[in-house]
């Protein structure tokens, strides 16, 4: 498997859903070389393993949602039928968890690929945050800079102006 291949097919397969990243079990099938109804049966013959922090079940809401986003859910692998029951959803921690139950080292190899994509967006996460913040302080100091120098122009606005006459005394006639 080539590592770079694989990683930027892993990125693509990754969805912010419920405020996570997670991977749904028909792309994680795919990349194990499994059917989705084998890793879906393997999921539940160890339950246990899976709390509802490392795999939940899509709503139909959410399920339409994907669909506009992409078409990745419109057909059912690859048969041009749509999927009979909704779909998992694997977090990071999930899809850790899964290599100990389909137990191949095809699996193996793929969840070494997706952690490492996971890490790789975390970090590019927290890059953009601390980018985000610098720019957000340069910006807070612009504005001040950009403050005093609507002032300064003000002020050099009110020296070109000429100066008042001093006009004859109103009480004198």
């Amino acid at each position: 498997m080539n590592e770079n291949i694989a990683l930027q097919d892993v990125h693509n397969r990754i969805y912010r859903i419920r405020g996570q990243q997670v991977m749904l079990d028909s792309d994680l099938a795919i990349l194990y070389g499994e059917s989705t109804k084998r890793l879906n049966q393997q999921m539940r013959r160890n339950l246990s393993r899976f709390p509802p922090d490392f795999m939940f079940q899509l709503s139909a809401t959410e399920i339409q949602a994907l669909r506009l986003q992409s078409a990745t859910l419109e057909k059912g692998a690859g048969r041009g039928r749509y999927r009979k029951y909704r779909p998992f959803a694997f977090t990071e921690h999930g899809i850790a968890m899964l290599s100990s139950v389909l137990r191949s080292e095809q699996a193996i190899q793929v969840n070494i690929a997706i952690i490492r994509t996971f890490i790789k967006l975390r970090h590019a996460l927290a890059q953009n945050r601390e980018l985000t913040r610098r720019v957000e302080k340069i910006e807070g100091r612009l504005e001040m800079h950009e403050t005093d120098i609507r002032l300064m122009i003000k002020d050099v606005e009110e020296l070109k102006q000429p100066p008042e006459r001093p006009g004859p005394p109103s009480d004198v006639i």
